[in-house]
């Protein structure tokens, strides 16, 4: 039987996590170690996990804080070998997460599978756009995805996701984990990378966890400001790759959903919510051209940019 640890960066943890630790606790696949890597010692309670003898924790500071290094931090404390990447607000729908992607990743092996990642559910406080684009990115149906489906899928082929994501630890190891220093999108950077070695990603629908946010225009603009900074700062991963005909995909079909249900005010929010995350998208991707003090205002990572 494989080992599998399970590493979690944290920051300010809620009930979210609290939840989420006791569904791990209940899983039927065995977890050897919960490896948590927690941003600021002061906002995390450690009477939250006192239960809990395989869980560890390591803090760090928010200046030290990096959604590469930090996760690369977390793998170099486990030995198992898959380890599955969560946020500490994803919370498994039942106990057979850990044994579905597992599974995954064992009969995905002829195929070269190197990591798998699991479907994210919208929940009852979600609105009903983000329930749209949950079932958009996350559908019932599960697939496995080669370098060979750039054509097809574009950059959806280097989709993946570390709210909930499954790795070899072998492979990882091979390709120099995450990348060091990146402001969003390691797991993306990482499955390009992933592919371009010869290795598959797998998507796992049967494996699933709650997970959702219910962002503002302006929280939105500023985590799209973020994520065209990333495809800016790697151009060998994201160049010539356009990202906005799924965009607008999935608000066509979003707006025909809620028309259909007569939601006109929620299709008044999706017209925001999408002006709000193109902008934002746009003023990240063309970043160097923006004076630093309005890059400060717009991003949602100012540790990033000291």
């Amino acid at each position: 039987m494989k080992t599998v640890d399970v590493i979690i960066p944290t920051y300010k943890p809620g009930k979210k996590f609290i939840k989420q630790q006791r569904m791990l606790q209940m899983q039927t696949y065995p977890i050897h170690r919960i490896i948590i890597v927690n941003t600021e010692a002061e906002y995390f309670d450690r009477e939250i996990i006192s239960d809990y003898d395989n869980v560890l924790v390591t803090d760090i500071t928010a200046d030290e804080f990096d959604h590469g290094a930090t996760r690369n931090l977390g793998v170099s404390q486990s030995t198992a070998d898959y380890f599955l990447l969560m946020t500490d607000d994803a919370i498994p729908r039942d106990e057979h997460l850990v044994e579905k992607l597992v599974e995954a990743m064992e009969q995905g092996q002829s195929q070269k599978v190197a990591a798998v990642y699991g479907r994210q559910l919208a929940t009852a406080e979600s609105s009903e756009d983000e329930k749209y684009s949950r079932n958009f990115n996350y559908p019932a149906r599960s697939f496995i995805k080669t370098i060979e489906d750039l054509p097809r899928l574009g950059i959806k082929t280097y989709f993946e996701s570390n709210v909930c994501c499954l790795y070899r630890r072998d492979v990882f190891d091979e390709l120099k984990g995450f990348i060091s220093h990146t402001i969003f999108n390691e797991d993306m950077i990482y499955c390009c990378s992933m592919l371009k070695a010869g290795f598959a990603s797998m998507y796992c629908a049967e494996a699933s966890v709650y997970h959702s946010h219910n962002y503002t225009g302006l929280q939105q603009l500023r985590r799209n400001f973020d994520l065209g900074v990333s495809q800016a700062d790697n151009p060998d991963v994201f160049g010539g790759i356009r990202s906005e005909g799924e965009g607008l995909k999935l608000v066509k079909g979003n707006a025909c959903m809620l028309l259909k249900k007569g939601r006109l005010l929620s299709v008044m929010r999706l017209i925001w919510i999408s002006g709000c995350k193109y902008l934002g998208f746009r003023l990240g991707k063309n970043y160097r051209r923006l004076p630093q003090k309005l890059i400060m205002k717009l991003t949602m990572n100012k540790h990033y940019w000291k």
